[in-house]
């Protein structure tokens, strides 16, 4: 299929899900019956809300696709939707809408406990929606929850562009592998891997990627494109850290906007790392992201 025009510059599937962001006085939070923590929180945003935020608010046509219940929390995810503007696609999750429960440190790191109830084998994006929204989008990105599986081969047969996020990947759990080998342009943490290049360079020998970019905190990433491998430097938060929540998401919402809008893989990379920073400053209990003046004036200050 050929798209001589596209309507939507990013089309998101998945990730949508609400979590319960719990403050903690230390990570990892010693044993106890009980405990008085500071606060106890529940919003809308996992890492497809947090993609489809992102690249919104820096000036990209997004439109997100997922499965959402018919309960409390799936109102909120629309609710999320409707006051950004982000336009969202929705089909039933019969065992409820995605929900897990981050516990954050006053250092900024978080835990992250995954509700692995709601989702089984058998549930999938509608074949349908996917071919008709990405048929028409210049770009997809794909969360790597169980029902986007399925889409993956619907996305290789339209020939659309696609990026995926693996998070914390070790390297080995073959549950990744389909996302990691379909993928043109891959994001992962270096967190869990004992060799982050020679992952890197596994992806792209294995899969379809010619770009692969391993995010590592306050060391910056590394940055392998067609062969060769760089890094990119970290960018220091323009206001002090409170959270690294999403942090991951908006690094690749701001790669993916240098991307989408011609600049170089070093501008690219310069454009992740001042979203990434920007988003380790915004507490938990928000889904807020940098926008796309912001960016560029700080990519201006940095470059000057």
């Amino acid at each position: 299929m050929v798209r001589t025009e596209s309507e939507i510059d990013v089309l998101v599937l998945g990730g949508a899900g609400v979590d319960t962001i719990v403050y903690v006085p230390e990570l990892p939070l010693p044993f106890a019956d009980s405990r008085l923590v500071p606060a106890i929180e529940t919003r809308a945003g996992q890492t497809g809300d947090f993609m489809a935020v992102a690249t919104h608010a820096l000036g990209l046509r997004t439109h997100h696709l997922d499965l959402l219940g018919d309960d409390p929390e799936g109102d909120l995810v629309r609710a999320l939707h409707r006051d950004r503007g982000v336009p969202f696609t929705e089909a039933p999750l019969p065992g409820g809408t995605r929900r897990a429960v981050n516990l954050v440190g006053p250092d900024g790191r978080r835990c992250s406990l995954y509700d692995g109830s709601r989702s089984q084998e058998v549930d999938e994006l509608p074949p349908e929606a996917v071919r008709s929204l990405a048929g028409v989008s210049h770009h997809v990105h794909v969360s790597i929850s169980q029902p986007c599986a399925a889409s993956l081969p619907v996305l290789r047969d339209l020939g659309v562009p696609v990026s995926t996020d693996l998070h914390d990947w070790d390297g080995t759990n073959p549950y990744h592998e389909p996302f990691a080998y379909a993928a043109d342009l891959v994001f992962l943490s270096a967190a869990a891997l004992a060799d982050p290049e020679k992952t890197m360079r596994r992806i792209a020998e294995r899969g379809r990627a010619r770009t692969v970019v391993a995010t590592d905190g306050a060391r910056g990433a590394y940055h392998l494109a067609d062969g060769e491998l760089s890094h990119i430097p970290a960018v220091a938060p323009p206001t002090p850290v409170v959270d690294s929540n999403g942090a991951g998401d908006a690094f690749a919402a701001g790669y993916l906007f240098g991307r989408l809008t011609g600049e170089p893989p070093h501008r690219c990379g310069l454009f992740g790392a001042i979203a990434g920073a920007y988003a380790c400053t915004v507490p938990s209990t928000r889904t807020d992201s940098i926008g796309r003046a912001e960016l560029l004036a700080r990519a201006e200050e940095l470059t000057s």
